[in-house]
């Protein structure tokens, strides 16, 4: 057995609570660490700096781009993309990229995905967005859609800890369950369980990863 545990990440105690009851703790710590990038990447930072770990991943659940990701299902990520950071211009959006300061994309450790896709063969692999703003109308669904090709989700965190476990030179990856389609909220129609059913059935796949 690896010497190290693998650390995942999700911003709520329910999201952390559904994989506890699947694993074993000595093998995979599970720690809430808030909502929002910047609760994200300070708490993982923290966790990183208290032990050592082989692994970090963002997990919990998500929005859907429609067509993409149905509500229910499970999505790998690719890429962590940082979609609102960046600036506003009267052509568009900028990404920060575009303004000299840094990146909005973070890769996950192409291992971890390989790994991941094995054992969850059913799971949809694309980007993931990050958004400290989740999205609530079909206009920006639409927007984000166009900009972004291949993203199948949206969340809160991804992209918060893929920066505190690239800082830490720790390999990263971002798995997610649909609760609901990106676009006018209706809380009605999130289907909560799902995603949460969706998320314990996930966790037995992260005993085997590297």
């Amino acid at each position: 057995m690896n010497a190290y545990p693998i650390l995942v990440v999700t911003a709520v105690d329910a999201e952390a609570d559904a994989l506890r009851a699947e694993i074993d703790p000595a093998l995979i710590a599970v720690e809430a660490v808030d909502v929002g990038p910047a609760a994200a990447a300070a708490g993982t930072a923290r966790l990183l700096a208290t032990r050592q770990y082989r692994a970090v991943l963002s997990a919990g659940i998500a929005g859907g781009f429609p067509g993409r990701a149905p509500v229910g299902g499970t999505v790998l990520a690719v890429r962590s993309i940082a979609a609102d950071l960046g600036a506003e211009t009267p052509d568009g959006f900028l990404p920060v990229e575009e303004l000299g300061f840094g990146t909005s994309v973070l890769e996950c450790d192409p291992m971890l995905v390989k790994a991941l896709r094995s054992a969850l063969p059913e799971a949809i692999v694309g980007d993931v967005l990050t958004l400290s703003t989740v999205t609530g109308t079909a206009a920006t669904t639409d927007r984000l859609a166009a900009r972004f090709p291949q993203a199948v989700a949206e969340a809160m965190e991804g992209y918060g800890v893929a920066s505190a476990a690239a800082g830490a030179g720790v390999p990263f990856a971002e798995l997610r369950t649909i609760s609901n389609p990106i676009g006018p909220r209706d809380r009605a129609a999130w289907r909560l369980a799902d995603a949460f059913a969706a998320l314990r059935a996930a966790a037995p796949a992260l005993t085997t990863l590297p």
